[in-house]
């Protein structure tokens, strides 16, 4: 009994593990692709805006929820001039995220 107790720990432990890390690229995907759906609204295109969205990315670690990113989006297009308004740019992530969650989720599949 105390064995299978402990096997369904750990089952649960690696369903968590496995859903932190799902949840993690998917999140990760949903910045870069609003990484360069932003470079797109500012007028950056090629290898700059692959950076851009890097940087996108890597604001997403300043802390935790998703208000690092949009402060970021914000500045971005206040600095050069780019009119969206706040609605705009958070259901632009709401819509990127349902995005990233269908392409993670097909790779994962294949």
């Amino acid at each position: 009994m105390a064995e299978a107790f402990k096997n369904r720990g750990k089952a649960e432990e690696a369903k968590w593990a496995h859903d932190e890390a799902l949840r993690f690229k998917v999140v990760a995907r949903r910045n870069k692709l609003l990484g360069l759906w932003a470079a797109e609204q500012m007028g950056i295109s090629g290898a700059e805006a692959g950076e851009y969205a890097k940087s996108v990315i890597a604001a997403d670690f300043e802390e935790a929820g998703d208000e690092d990113v949009f402060r970021k989006i914000r500045k971005d297009f206040d600095a050069r001039s780019v009119v969206r308004s706040d609605h705009a740019i958070r259901r632009q992530m709401e819509e990127l995220l349902a995005l990233a969650v269908e392409q993670v989720t097909t790779e994962v599949k294949e």
